[in-house]
């Protein structure tokens, strides 16, 4: 077969999903090209991706190619721009593509097998959590995909419901295939506590309790503020001192500005640490120092955060909604993510009982080995056979 594979949300940082669906691609690639010697690929980058940084995945069974004329597509009319899209994908004669993103666009016009990869419906199910303009914009592209598609695959059991419900999707269209997890995030880290600590301005007696995820209103980010802010005032009926951090880590989102002022106005300020965007480097130790990890989600297609901070050992507690339950098994404290009570009463068990958070790393420890990159890409690869 001659498969072609749209990357484009790989080394592309102007794209707002390319964290997930960017990890999502790239694992998926790489792990095809590892155990597929047979058939062909064609990749199709970015054309802001360098040519030095798509070599990791030449092969001589893989193609490189750049998506044509993306630097002009501003200046085109919307028709000239499919045209060429849809030339250069049939002049490569596949016999399947895969969008690994409903947001990179399959060209209308094209008339080939293709896939679509759905693994994120929050702006279906909880619309008001996104701007306006952002909300018609996934809405319409998730219709467009998900009818352009010959065979669609969800990442979790959780998203094939929705995907079935909402677009009226007959069962056998969609798959279930669970992504994997980065066996590098279970490697030790080189940086040492305190060198942590050191890093995030924590005080050298102070525990942190993790958040990982954009900053946006979808985190369910004004809830985890106020229910900080009652486990903090509970804390300090029954001990001496409060020694927490909330260390929220990660890109600024939309209404980001207005978190710091809530912090602000719940007393709260000094006890929170946003951290910005944190390089792939410092996600291990900075979850394997945490006292545990917290994420309320209002919604998760899959929630690869769930298998980061399981995979470091990290005790979690996390929301019982959408697909998070499926992922995490009895292996996290899940909480109803509406109420902050509920939220801040896990947080005060948490720091209260080492022997909770010890039971709840050994299953997060055994759960994530059932997520497998490799198992991933065995599975795909049957999704496209089943089109040949």
């Amino acid at each position: 077969m001659r498969i072609g594979i749209d990357a484009r949300t790989i080394l592309n940082p102007e794209r707002g999903e390319a964290i997930g669906a960017g990890h999502y691609a790239y694992q998926l690639i790489r792990h095809l090209l590892e155990i597929d010697k047979e058939n062909e690929y064609v990749i199709f980058f970015d054309f802001r991706a360098r040519e030095k940084d798509v070599k990791k995945f030449s092969r001589p069974n893989a193609k490189i190619k750049f998506y044509p004329f993306s630097d002009y597509k501003k200046y085109l009319p919307v028709a000239y721009s499919e045209i060429l899209g849809t030339a250069t994908l049939t002049h490569e004669n596949l016999d399947v593509l895969h969008a690994t993103s409903p947001m990179s666009r399959i060209p209308a016009g094209y008339r080939g097998k293709t896939v679509t990869t759905i693994y994120d419906l929050a702006v279906m199910k909880i619309p008001d959590v996104f701007p306006a303009l952002a909300r018609t914009k996934i809405k319409t592209m998730l219709s467009f995909a998900i009818g352009k598609s010959d065979k669609l695959i969800a990442v979790s059991s959780s998203i094939k419901k929705d995907i079935c419900e909402i677009f009226k999707c007959p069962a056998d269209k969609a798959r279930v295939i669970y992504s994997g997890f980065d066996k590098r995030l279970s490697e030790k880290s080189n940086l040492s506590r305190a060198e942590v600590l050191k890093r995030y301005s924590i005080g050298e007696d102070e525990k942190y309790m993790l958040f990982l995820g954009t900053i946006e209103p979808l985190k369910n980010i004004t809830r985890l503020l106020e229910a900080f802010a009652i486990f903090k005032k509970r804390f300090e009926q029954e001990s001496e001192k409060f020694n927490y951090k909330l260390v929220m880590a990660g890109k600024r989102g939309w209404l980001a500005a207005e978190y710091k002022q809530l912090a602000k106005d719940l007393g709260i300020e000094k006890d929170v640490i946003f951290t910005g965007y944190i390089i792939g480097d410092d996600l291990t130790p900075l979850f394997a120092q945490a006292d545990f990890f917290v994420m309320p989600s209002l919604y998760e297609g899959f929630g690869t955060t769930v298998l980061e901070a399981f995979a470091t050992g990290t005790p979690a507690i996390l929301s019982n909604i959408s697909s998070i339950p499926e992922i995490a098994g009895d292996a996290a404290k899940l909480v109803n993510p509406l109420d902050t009570k509920e939220i801040a009463e896990a947080m005060f068990q948490f720091s209260q009982d080492e022997d909770l958070k010890n039971s709840y790393r050994v299953k997060g420890k055994i759960q994530v080995e059932k997520f497998n990159w490799e198992k991933c890409a065995r599975e795909t690869m049957d999704v496209y056979k089943s089109l040949k």
